[in-house]
């Protein structure tokens, strides 16, 4: 039986198993792990591809767009390097927020988005970019060509969110967040997170 490529004959890991976008570094592929409406925080298991649980949240913040991964990126030198203040990339793929009029409302599924900016974040010393996109031909924010073209206040939810995310009452809070950026900066972060991936993993 012929099938038309790709074919998956077995479901391919969301990191390493898909392709970083259709056009990088201006639209990239998001793997959605949280939605707009969970209070839980579920995190790409590395071995096997599925979600788990990573903990519930302690607060009642929600985050306020689709939040996931980039495939085939990885945050290493090359993104520590465009963190001035980090002492090291995080290890982990490339975190995207995808802004989507239209609710969705599952996780496990892959959009398309068009990189506008980000945000310049720092975890225990560590570089934590978030990228900021909107979801591709969506009909309020697909226009969007920069983080300017979004309204004030979704940025400030964004940088509340992640600054609040992590809080437990009498500890101190381990993230910063350094710079706000436009979208030119962000794709040299998506560029330089692909190549870090490459040299990590070794180029596809």
């Amino acid at each position: 039986m012929a099938f038309s490529e790709p074919f998956y004959r077995w479901r391919p890991h969301p990191w390493h198993g898909l392709r970083a976008g259709p056009d990088v570094p201006k639209l990239l592929h998001a793997y959605v792990e949280i939605t707009p409406f969970d209070l839980v925080k579920y995190e790409v298991d590395k071995e096997t591809g599925y979600l788990r649980v990573d903990r519930p949240q302690r607060t009642t913040s929600l985050p306020p767009a689709l939040y996931g991964f980039v495939p085939q990126t990885y945050c290493g030198e090359r993104v520590r390097a465009l963190s001035p203040d980090s002492t090291q990339g995080d290890a982990d793929p490339l975190d995207i927020c995808v802004v989507s009029e239209r609710p969705i409302n599952r996780a496990e599924v892959i959009v398309v988005g068009r990189v506008v900016g980000g945000l310049q974040m720092i975890d225990q010393g560590e570089a934590d970019d978030k990228i900021i996109a909107v979801l591709q031909g969506d009909n309020v924010w697909g226009e969007a060509r920069e983080l300017s073209d979004l309204p004030e206040v979704l940025v400030e939810r964004l940088r509340h969110y992640f600054m609040t995310y992590k809080l437990v009452p009498g500890e101190e809070n381990t993230t910063s967040l350094e710079v706000v950026y436009g979208r030119d900066h962000a794709r040299e972060v998506v560029l330089a997170s692909i190549a870090d991936y490459d040299e990590q993993f070794g180029g596809g």
